[in-house]
């Protein structure tokens, strides 16, 4: 009873804090749940549309100008604009004003016509690696379609029908089926990892920022002595509030895209449930654990902002894991994101079981357990530690 009255008392004390530091409602209330909107609005259509394209048509024929219009009845191209060179069209995607270009021969029809196989070409940049990669598919696309055009045609001269041609022209037929993301949503494997990434990012800097200031305010014997220089009753009653609070967050995210946006969530409810409270848990582990390898309050802060920024690209949504170089795929198993996105990604998504991602729940747990390699070393800071500005 005495270290349950202690825990109490230590958190009654840190919800003080919170009311007396606004930092704290911005930081564990305010911006995620702005940055939760923000991104899932921002990809509310699924996937970016109407995206703008140049062309650079030097043939100017009946066939190319047709060729255009196939492009941009695309949902996700949109001509803006016509250029006289390559040059021009260039110039336009380093000013930023397209995001691609086709370039059109001149001669392209003749050669067409006469089976001679012209060249057509087609830039685009990849800067935007999603812009890049949807473009490319729509222009590689228009550029198989445009000899089929003129082949279609001079079948229907010569008789076929449209079946015939049909045949001739595509005589095997793919039957594509997108396995749990069927419309390609990028809202559905894009938000879903960076909010939860973000919300890692505030649970790490705030737990490192919470046991700081206590050093920084000379404030660290005072709260030794109300759990008699027990330093887990310590830590425990200090950051109950904040696992509250995260918890609530991180439950309320997950009601809101899979409850109210509907994102596919096959795995059940108890899996996103696990999921949310391993997250916390191991995001508020690893805080702990980089204040305790680092007992200063800018030092530890530092530490934590690098990982977080560094777990986007070592999570393997953008780039798969599976493709880094033989270290970084050994590295990317210190990233808490990179465990929650494998959990999430095969027992939420796509509803395999718990033992298929047992090693990344494991991770998760021990990023939990990871402050009991450090506790003497906090404990030794909260007595001893002399702040220096």
């Amino acid at each position: 009873m005495k270290t349950l009255r202690q825990i109490y008392e230590l958190s009654v004390r840190e919800c003080k804090v919170f009311l007396r530091n606004p930092i704290y409602v911005f930081c564990m209330v305010v911006f995620p749940v702005a940055v939760m909107f923000f991104f899932t609005s921002l990809m509310h259509e699924g996937q970016p549309l109407e995206m703008p394209v140049g062309i650079v048509d030097l043939d100017n024929t009946t066939t190319s100008r047709s060729i255009i219009r196939r492009l941009d009845a695309f949902q996700t191209s949109h001509v803006v604009a016509r250029y006289p060179s390559v040059s021009e069209a260039r110039n336009a995607i380093q000013r930023n004003e397209i995001y691609a270009f086709l370039y059109i021969p001149k001669g392209t029809t003749d050669q067409l016509l006469s089976s001679r196989q012209p060249k057509m070409s087609f830039y685009y940049s990849m800067t935007t690696m999603v812009a890049g990669a949807l473009l490319y598919r729509d222009l590689k696309t228009i550029s198989v379609l445009g000899s089929a055009a003129v082949g279609q045609a001079t079948m229907r001269a010569r008789g076929y029908t449209d079946r015939q041609i049909k045949t001739f022209l595509q005589p095997i037929a793919i039957d594509l089926h997108q396995i749990s993301n069927p419309a390609t949503d990028y809202n559905v494997y894009i938000s879903t990892m960076i909010v939860p990434g973000i919300l890692m990012l505030f649970i790490f800097l705030i737990t490192a920022y919470a046991i700081g200031t206590e050093l920084k305010f000379s404030h660290g014997p005072q709260i030794m002595g109300m759990t008699d220089n027990r330093i887990i009753v310590t830590l425990t009653g200090k950051l109950l509030p904040h696992t509250l609070v995260f918890l609530t967050i991180a439950f309320a995210y997950s009601f809101y895209v899979f409850g109210i946006l509907h994102f596919p969530h096959p795995g059940g409810v108890w899996k996103i449930v696990m999921l949310n409270v391993l997250q916390v848990a191991a995001a508020q582990g690893f805080g702990i654990f980089a204040f305790g390898l680092m007992p200063s309050l800018r030092m530890s802060m530092s530490i934590c902002s690098l990982w977080a920024v560094l777990s986007f690209s070592m999570a393997g949504s953008a780039f798969p894991v599976m493709g880094m170089d033989g270290p970084l795929q050994s590295l990317a198993w210190l990233f808490p994101l990179r465990h929650y996105y494998m959990v999430y990604q095969q027992c939420v998504f796509n509803a395999f079981p718990i033992l298929d991602a047992w090693w990344h729940i494991a991770a998760l747990a021990a990023f939990a357990l990871l402050p009991l390699t450090v506790l003497p070393k906090i404990k030794n800071a909260m007595l001893t530690y002399v702040y220096i500005p």
